[in-house]
């Protein structure tokens, strides 16, 4: 029996995320614990909470889960567990041990599917060097997968998103373009050598990226989901009390992301995404609007945006083209804080 797990959802990955403005909302009414070995909480929204164990080892927590992304549950379970593994790397930590989180319509789906999406999860973080020692799960629908990962890191190493410097380069890892794509493919008109693409990127893990900008030494990087370029990158300029430009017309695509754009196939998460960052950022007068809607395109298990210093960004570039991230790009700059914290430019 063929199983079709897209079909199931309205949004699924990181498009199924609450919408940015109300998310902050929420976190105003968390309290801040107070405690001196808590290195990185959710004050600056970063990609995972930090806790000092030892003057010489942190461990890095996160947890990330969602609808299907894909047809296919065995690569379901891989894209899942990609992403959720992916903000140990963005922290510049090394992701350990993991737990499932699984929900599971029992009487919707037969048990062979549960089985192929646990199975890609277990590949994928044993592709990463991670070993999953146990989980949890209940029966709800539409299903949802993901994991709650354990990293370490030095406490003196950590990478955040209050990192990026005036005067870095932002580096891009991979290209953007999921969700354009698949929404694309829900309403029949991307290629299937593009949602090809699109899952080969969803797949991949970010551990060679965070790789090369621990090798340099870089201090500020965030990885690229749920909210868009535009906004993870709004959130590390804020954190860091800069502003940011990003020229959108150097950002690497994924297949026709472009064309499907100009069609008007734009996710409603990306219009969520712009919402939130309208306010605080400055597009510039006659800006493609396809460019500037792609940059509120909502990504799953996307690529690593990274605050390079100057010296260092093509010696960067030139590491991550030939560790096989052969769309890594430059694709704008830090400044000292101006009226706006993101100016979005051609």
């Amino acid at each position: 029996m063929k199983i079709d797990l897209f079909t199931m959802v309205d949004s699924g990955g990181c498009s199924a995320k609450i919408a940015p403005k109300q998310l902050e909302e929420i976190l105003k009414c968390l309290p801040l614990p107070d405690d001196p070995d808590i290195l990185v909480n959710i004050e600056t929204h970063d990609d995972a909470g930090v806790y000092r164990v030892s003057d010489e080892l942190a461990l890095v927590f996160t947890t990330d889960f969602f609808p299907p992304v894909c047809s296919d549950p065995y690569e379901f379970g891989q894209i899942a567990a990609a992403n959720s593994i992916s903000d140990v790397y963005a922290m510049g930590g090394t992701p350990m041990i993991a737990l499932n989180i699984m929900m599971f319509p029992a009487e919707k789906l037969p048990f062979e599917a549960y089985i192929e999406i646990l199975k890609g999860g277990a590949d994928m973080a044993s592709q990463a060097g991670v070993r999953i020692i146990g989980g949890h799960s209940i029966d709800d629908f539409p299903p949802k997968y993901g994991l709650a990962v354990v990293g370490y890191i030095h406490p003196q190493k950590i990478i955040t998103n209050a990192g990026a410097r005036t005067g870095d380069i932002l580096v891009l890892t991979k290209p953007v373009g999921t969700g354009i794509i698949l929404a694309g493919q829900r309403l029949g008109l991307t290629a299937e050598t593009d949602v090809s693409q699109a899952k080969s990127i969803m797949k991949l893990l970010n551990k060679s990226g965070a790789e090369v900008m621990k090798r340099h030494g870089v201090k500020g990087a965030t990885d690229i989901t749920g909210f868009g370029l535009a906004g993870h990158a709004l959130k590390m300029a804020r954190a860091s009390s800069v502003s940011i430009t990003l020229n959108l017309s150097t950002l690497p695509l994924i297949g026709s992301t472009y064309e499907l754009t100009d069609q008007g196939c734009i996710p409603g998460a990306a219009f969520r995404n712009l919402e939130y960052v309208e306010n605080e950022a400055y597009v510039e007068n006659n800006l493609d609007y396809n460019l500037k809607m792609i940059a509120f395109d909502a990504q799953t298990s996307g690529g690593l945006l990274m605050a390079v210093s100057p010296e260092k960004a093509d010696k960067v570039i030139s590491e991550l083209h030939n560790k096989g991230l052969d769309t890594s790009a430059k694709i704008g700059f830090v400044t000292e804080k101006m009226d706006r914290y993101l100016y979005l430019n051609r």
